[in-house]
């Protein structure tokens, strides 16, 4: 009986490795193939015994070989305009390998957005509707783990960009969670689902409170401007087009035209069968983490 093959995108990124991490310890009879755009990744991970496979969103001729006897795939991209032309030559590339099912990672977007960055999530999505492989959407909010990486915890203090604004938060853990439950079970079940994961809605202030709570440790919400993101950003060398989305998505949470950021809408117990991970077990389960940042 054929074993259903479940290629993972980005798992050298924060949200593909904890996808593949899910996938190793998930019960089910499917085989696991892994890609990276650089070949001595590739193969590190042969020489430890994993299906790997080169491919480049950038070089469509990578494609053929690593989508070969694929079934499922999980597929995210960078945050750059790019994705436009990498997502629709993936996907036809798709179609012609016979994938059968696409679980794909978006953004928590109203169709009628006019964010730049959300739009361009949003074209990949119609792409992959009318390509005729089944699908599955996941559409995360504002990612807790940033409290980590993007907008960490320094001296007791992380930044926000939104005036205060509440927007809606959900784990890592959560977003890999939904997206394993779906690559095993497959189309059959999950074909043509948007599932939406917003567990919390907290302003800056609110999550600081939280985190003073289960740190024991006051904890303050920096509260900067759009145009302080703008100059950070650009001094990190941060793709130009990427960050100019990311600042009009602060300023339109601001005035309100992204107000529906701050919606709970939590689909993880729907597709996983357990309860969603809060802010504040998130907090104690990452707190020896976020101490660090104190």
């Amino acid at each position: 009986m054929h074993k259903p093959v479940i290629l993972v995108l980005g798992t050298t990124g924060q949200t593909g490795s904890k996808v593949l991490a899910h996938l190793d310890e998930a019960p089910g009879d499917y085989a696991i193939r892994i890609c990276s755009r650089r070949q001595q990744q590739v193969d590190e991970w042969t020489s430890r015994g994993r299906d790997a496979v080169r491919l480049d969103l950038d070089d469509p001729a990578t494609f053929g070989p690593a989508l070969n006897s694929v079934d499922r795939m999980f597929v995210i991209s960078g945050y750059t305009v790019d994705m436009l032309f990498q997502i629709k030559t993936l996907v036809d590339a798709a179609i012609k390998c016979g994938v059968s099912h696409i679980v794909h990672q978006g953004v928590f977007a109203n169709w009628d957005t006019t964010d730049p960055h959300f739009i361009w999530h949003q074209l990949v999505e119609s792409y992959i509707k009318a390509s005729g492989i089944a699908w599955t959407h996941l559409h995360p909010n504002y990612f807790m783990e940033n409290l980590l990486g993007l907008t960490a915890l320094q001296k007791g203090s992380f930044p926000m960009f939104v005036n205060n604004k509440a927007v809606g938060w959900i784990a890592l853990d959560d977003v890999a969670a939904v997206a394993v439950r779906v690559l095993c079970e497959g189309p059959q079940k999950h074909s043509g689902k948007d599932y939406w994961l917003s567990t919390d809605s907290l302003t800056g202030d609110q999550a600081a409170e939280l985190l003073t709570d289960v740190l024991g440790q006051t904890v303050v919400c920096d509260h900067k401007t759009p145009d302080e993101l703008a100059t950070l950003m650009q001094g990190a060398g941060v793709e130009p087009n990427y960050a100019a989305g990311v600042v009009d998505f602060m300023r339109q949470v601001i005035d309100g035209r992204m107000a529906y950021v701050a919606t709970i809408r939590d689909d993880v117990p729907y597709v996983t069968g357990r309860p969603s991970i809060s802010f504040r077990e998130w907090c104690q389960q990452k707190r020896e983490a976020l101490l660090q940042g104190i």
